[in-house]
């Protein structure tokens, strides 16, 4: 589950004549104060990425500034080029929950061309990575599609734990985003740019209205803004995403010879769980002998998580199919193991933000109505409210839930099929966005800046610092991933 750029006071070709002219001066200029290492960071296999890190120690209670201290994890990784510009981009991670200097390996790629000539900042929110990670004992079981009961026992074994070592009312969005400017001024930048994906674009919007003299432009990838609510809306995005997967199986004379009337062959799937079933398979990692429990509501979780992404989503069609025909659920179970040993999120962190930002502002009785007749129904809402229960309450303000207003260009990206944050999202946010632009990838899921079309327009972006102007033309070729009509792949 995660802001655009403006020049102030001085115009943009001054600025850019500025950052051509006076590559070396720009840390000359700048008062950083923070001592940085050398140091790395690891990805898959063998991927490594240079970077220079610190720690800036800031007080957990930022209002008392008493008692305990928190250490904030930064890597910053130095352009590349030779003509350096004066603001660096700072990544803000999704979850809640996730740490930036984890997920940014496997963005990399992405953002190369930003590199050559931007400073990139990596900051572990507090409550992750290295920054005092709120991780609870057990909590790979969360991904695990537990169930309500079994959630809200887990969250209340969690807060024990950690309200021993943080005050778990110091964990919000707002808070972090205090922190992170007190990263900028410690680095000595002016302004900075933001890259928030899924929460990330929550956090970023969030520091845009606190911090908003500092900000030069704003990217948000998969739109959560402070006035959407998180979960209320699962079962009818999640299942918008599913019936669009499914109309093109159906609209594909391969995939529909092969996957005929997949709506039912999901009904026969769901309806045959409603009670628990064990399911030995070997783990798809570590090929060991592993039992899983397999209900209505995993099953669903699993697809919901699935849909995700394009990539992932391709294989619905598949699996329904030769689940509900049948009746081996392994397949499925091997992807629910997979996207858990893949998903690294801080559980404590996670209920911290969501616990007191969201939870709150459930209305139960809508939350039932709206997601009436989906796969997933209301379970995801639910799940949340119980397990938010025991769960201290902090100081969220109506303010804190409030649209954000901003002149500063935002570029909102969207996945098509995004079953999180969809499209309806950004447009939501936009309208108190006056300089913004909304971007839909076709086909796409949860986070769209994978796409080398989406990178380029990302990367044009940061550097104009500006919506006006900016082309999307390379969507127009954008086209889904292809649908899996068997274990082989997609039909050649």
């Amino acid at each position: 589950m995660s802001l655009r750029p403006r020049g102030k006071g001085i115009s943009l070709a001054c600025l850019l004549a500025f950052a051509v002219l006076c590559t070396a001066c720009r840390h000359r200029a700048t008062k950083a104060r923070l001592p940085l290492a050398k140091c790395h960071l690891t990805g898959h296999a063998a991927q490594v990425i240079d970077a220079m890190c610190g720690t800036l120690r800031v007080p957990e209670d930022r209002a008392t500034k008493a008692g305990r201290t928190i250490d904030l994890s930064i890597a910053v990784l130095r352009a590349t080029g030779r003509k350096a510009a004066p603001d660096a981009l700072f990544l803000l991670a999704g979850g809640p929950g996730q740490s930036a200097q984890e997920v940014y390996p496997q963005l990399a790629d992405a953002f190369v061309r930003i590199n050559l000539t931007h400073d990139i900042v990596l900051v572990d929110q507090r409550g992750t990575g290295h920054s005092n990670a709120l991780t609870c004992a057990d909590e790979e079981l969360a991904a695990a599609s537990v169930d309500q009961a079994e959630m809200a026992a887990l969250a209340t074994k969690c807060e024990g734990e950690l309200s021993k070592r943080a005050n778990l009312r110091q964990y919000t969005t707002a808070i972090a985003m205090d922190d992170l400017d007190d990263v900028r001024a410690a680095l000595g930048y002016d302004t900075i740019d933001l890259y928030g994906a899924s929460y990330g674009t929550r956090a970023a919007l969030v520091y845009l209205r606190r911090h908003e003299a500092h900000v030069r432009a704003v990217v948000v990838d998969g739109v959560a803004p402070p006035d959407w609510t998180l979960a209320a809306l699962f079962g009818r995005d999640g299942q918008r995403t599913l019936d669009r997967v499914f109309a093109r199986c159906a609209a594909d004379p391969s995939c529909d010879r092969a996957f005929p009337d997949l709506g039912a062959s999901l009904q026969k799937l769901l309806g045959a769980h409603d009670k628990p079933t064990s399911v030995t398979l070997s783990h798809p990692v570590t090929a060991a002998p592993i039992t899983v429990q397999v209900s209505r509501d995993s099953l669903a979780s699993t697809l919901h998580a699935l849909s995700y992404e394009s990539e992932t989503a391709a294989l619905l069609p598949l699996l329904v199919h030769t689940a509900s025909v049948t009746g081996d659920l392994r397949p499925l179970a091997a992807q629910s193991l997979i996207l858990s040993d893949a998903m690294k999120i801080d559980l404590g962190m996670h209920l911290a933000v969501v616990c007191n930002e969201d939870v709150p502002y459930f209305d139960i009785a809508k939350i039932a109505a709206d997601n009436k007749g989906s796969y997933l129904g209301d379970a995801p809402a639910l799940r949340y409210v119980d397990a938010c229960k025991a769960w201290p309450r902090a100081n969220v303000t109506p303010e804190d839930r409030a649209p954000v207003s901003s002149d500063v260009p935002v570029l909102l990206l969207s996945g098509e099929i995004d079953p999180v944050t969809p499209p309806s999202n950004a447009s939501l946010a936009a309208r108190t966005l006056r300089h913004s632009l909304e971007v839909t990838v076709p086909g796409e899921g949860h986070g769209a800046l994978q796409r080398s079309c989406t990178r380029r327009i990302v990367s044009d972006f940061v550097e104009r610092a500006s919506v006006t102007g900016l082309s999307t033309d390379c969507l127009k070729d954008t086209r889904p991933t292809a649908l899996f009509t068997s274990s082989a792949g997609p039909q050649p």
